[in-house]
This record gives structure tokens, sequence and C-alpha cells, in this order.
């Protein structure tokens, strides 16, 4: 199986360590209805497998619409590439909650401090909850699913490429049965 590159689908590292030192913030959307865009944003990492190597894929997602707001691809995970995607959201939208898990990207100082200067209310997931940022997991399914795995990235320029397209389609013509056979963008901008 190997020498024909199959191989099983399966969870790639764990990336939600975080670093004893930086401070957590509570989980604030417990028992709350989300009714609009902008109420809640989520943001997450998740591994892109290429053929050889890994990239990193941080999205901060609209909860209401699932509409991506923004996205930025690495190839370390450096805080950096997380502070640029929150930075481009917080250019376009201002949301009232941003959910998290625990990650050292999002205990940082620097990821903590763009969100307190934009006024944005903090929220971390419980610790072991995935299902607390089950809108962001979903996402993270689907572009597997639908993209990732079904291609083999030769390199980080063709994966930012076909992600860029992915993301372009999901936002825009990808219908969702949970937003009523809508698309996200639909929802987003309506």
């Amino acid at each position: 199986m190997r020498e024909m590159g199959f191989a099983a689908i399966s969870p790639g590292p764990n990336l939600s360590k975080r670093r004893q030192d930086h401070l957590v913030y509570p989980y604030l959307l417990r028992g709350v209805v989300i009714q609009q865009p902008n109420q809640v944003w989520g943001i997450d990492i998740t591994y892109i497998r290429m053929l050889k190597g890994w990239l990193y894929l941080t999205a901060v997602l609209d909860w209401y619409s699932r509409y991506v707001v923004s996205w930025e691809l690495s190839d370390t995970l450096a805080v950096d590439f997380v502070c640029a995607a929150v930075g481009q959201a917080l250019s376009l939208a201002k949301p009232q909650i941003m959910n998290s898990d625990q990650g050292s990207q999002f205990t940082s100082p620097q990821y903590i401090q763009l969100l307190k200067e934009a006024g944005v209310q903090i929220s971390m997931d419980s610790r072991g909850r995935a299902q607390d940022n089950i809108f962001t997991e979903r996402l993270w399914r689907t572009i597997k699913y639908e993209e990732v795995y079904l291609h083999e990235y030769q390199s980080p320029r063709e994966a930012r490429r076909r992600l860029s397209e992915y993301l372009t389609f999901y936002n825009h013509k990808r219908l969702h049965q949970a937003l009523a056979y809508r698309t996200p963008a639909e929802i987003y901008h309506p």
C-alpha cells in the first residue's frame, strides 16, 4: 500500500496546545442564540497535507452565515498568520464575540491585543471540547473532504491557489442545508 501511495484518511498533528503562561478566557457562547451576521466569529487552525510536508490553514468563520470572512495559509505555526487573518477580517467587519480554542496562537499577547483594540469579546472553548467550536470544525471537514483529500498539492503555491478557488466556491456557490439551501454569501451579505 505504501508503494502505491495508499493511506487512510485520519487526523493529523494536534495543533491545540496552549502555553501555560498565556491567559485563557471563558467560553461565552453556552446558551447564546446566534441571530445575525457578525454576532459571533470562530477561528481555528488545521493542517493541510501536501505531497511532501504540511501547511497550516487558519480561517475566520461567521457562525450565523457560515461565511469565511478571511483565511491565511502558512508553513509554520507562528502567530503571525493568525493575526494577519484576524486583521484582514476586522478590516471588513467587527464581531461582538470571537471564539477560538486554547491553542498558543489564540492565547498569545499579539492575538489578544488585536481583539481588545477592536473591542471584540474573547471566548475560548473549554479544554478538550471540540464541540464548542463545531461550526469551524465542520468547515474543516468540508474543506478536507471536498478539496484537500482529493488532490495532492505539489507546492505551497498550488495549495494556496486551489484553496482560494475552493473557498470562493464555498462562500458564493456551495449551498448549505442548514441555510435553507442558500450560500453563505447570500446570508452574510443579504
